[in-house]
């Protein structure tokens, strides 16, 4: 299980921040559970924050751009893609994360990246901030997003 090494994090103010958190429909228990990890992260930092729901992790950059684009700060894309027995996996995971970096570097905000690409769905129930999960993947990619909005910021000072 990847986690090892993470960096121990504080909680930072981003009460200036507007975020956009965008999750796929697909696997409810896993994706709510990234979506309340998320909201954990962004409630306790004070950011303005919305959620939009679309059909799937497919569909994660294009509303990403459409929110980045419309003012919000940073965004954080949550999705789960369960690989299968055919090279659909291959397509939407690729898709996923080379068309969410694209929006970051095209707009020059962060998205954070909490798309889960999984070999079996218990993966994911590790993952997802549930009760008994290892990891909190939702409240990484929210914090990351925050994080890094917050250095742009610096910088463009």
């Amino acid at each position: 299980m990847s986690g090892h090494g993470a960096p121990k994090t504080e909680v930072v103010d981003a009460s200036d921040l507007s975020v956009v958190v965008v999750a796929g429909q697909w696997h409810d228990v896993i994706t709510d559970g990234l979506i309340a990890g998320a909201k954990r992260v962004l409630d306790a930092s004070g950011a303005s924050w919305r959620l939009v729901r679309v059909p799937g992790s497919f569909e994660l950059p294009v509303v990403a751009k459409a929110a980045l684009d419309a003012g919000a700060d940073a965004a954080v894309a949550l999705g789960v893609i369960i690989r299968g027995g055919t090279p659909h996996f291959d397509f939407v995971s690729s898709a996923a994360t080379d068309g969410l970096t694209r929006v970051a570097l095209d707009t020059g905000k962060p998205v954070g990246f909490g798309v889960l690409t999984l070999d079996d769905e218990q993966q994911g129930f590790d993952r997802a901030g549930l009760e008994g999960s290892k990891e909190d993947k939702g409240a990484e990619a929210a914090d990351a997003a925050i994080r890094t909005a917050l250095v742009l910021r610096e910088l463009r000072v």
